[in-house]
């Protein structure tokens, strides 16, 4: 398909985003099983829920558009997942993989939060406020998630790593 106006760039992002949270809804559950501090465990589970949200939204827009979300790989969230398995396989410590996890983690929500903030822009340029809303919340929760990412990263996880 050409890609000749907005609204059609805007469905093929969308493809490409949806893309990416499957992606992410297949590794966190191995990233939460990975990890050796309680708290990074809890909130790589507590965003595998979130992120089943952001799919059901991205759903609903699909549906308000009456498109298929099917039909596009995204690459780029494949790249940063690998990095972060690989780093999973090569034995290291467990507060240094921690750290390591956090790492990874923050690197795909800043592709996420790049993506969402994209995608509000060019629904609230076509007029699609009802998107455009739902695009906000879920960019909203990529930067809440940034945030505590930092947070564990800060207090304890570094810190662990660090002493080895």
């Amino acid at each position: 398909m050409e890609i000749d106006s907005l609204r059609k760039l805007y469905v093929e992002e969308l493809k490409d985003l949806y893309s990416a949270e499957k992606q992410i809804l297949q590794a966190l559950p191995r990233m939460a099983k990975k990890a050796s501090n309680e708290l990074l465990q809890k909130a790589f589970q507590e965003h595998l829920e979130v992120t089943r949200m952001q799919v059901e939204r991205l759903d609903r827009i699909f549906e308000m558009l009456g498109k298929s979300p099917r039909g596009k790989k995204c690459k780029g969230m494949e790249g940063l997942i690998e990095e972060g398995e690989d780093m999973m396989k090569e034995g290291a410590d467990p507060d240094v993989l921690d750290a390591a996890m956090i790492a990874a983690a923050q690197r795909v929500e800043h592709y996420e939060i790049a993506a969402y903030g994209t995608l509000r822009t060019y629904a609230n340029q076509l007029g699609l406020k009802d998107h455009a809303q739902l695009l906000q919340t879920t960019l909203d929760e990529e930067g809440n998630t940034d945030k505590l990412l930092t947070r564990i990263a800060e207090s304890r996880v570094n810190r662990d790593a660090e002493v080895r």
